[in-house]
């Protein structure tokens, strides 16, 4: 998404610009996340879809970028040091520190992502056996 528009995690108008775009409502948007909830967990349960694959901290296909606020990380055994002092936290395994939290999701595109991500869970489908 970001690519797609031209913007960059280090625009300071990111949020603004994302809620003058109109983007669709599951690709933008505010939501709670309720105690003892992960970020991806309230994410999928007010309507988003986000990307993961294993929801145990091993993969990186659910990362998100904080940009604003403090997110947890009590599993971590994908992230490199540099990733997580750049803001990248593991959406399946993190809750929120603070009362306000902004993130950016789907952040496939970033450097060294590529290469921690596993394939992504296909999504529902019916095996049938003859």
């Amino acid at each position: 998404m970001l690519d797609d528009r031209g913007w960059d995690l280090e625009d300071d108008d990111l949020f603004e610009k994302a809620a003058d775009a109109t983007l669709a409502t599951g690709d933008y948007g505010r939501f709670l996340v309720e105690p003892n909830e992960t970020v991806l967990e309230a994410a999928e349960n007010r309507g988003f879809a986000w990307p993961y694959a294993c929801r145990g901290g091993a993969c990186a296909n659910c990362a998100v970028v904080v940009t604003e606020g403090e997110m947890s990380a009590p599993v971590n055994h994908i992230l490199p040091a540099e990733m997580i002092d750049r803001g990248v936290r593991l959406s399946c395994v993190g809750t929120p520190i603070t009362d306000e939290l902004n993130v950016v999701y789907n952040v496939k595109h970033l450097p060294d992502l590529d290469e921690l991500r596993l394939p992504p869970r296909p999504f529902e489908q019916a095996q049938v056996d003859d």
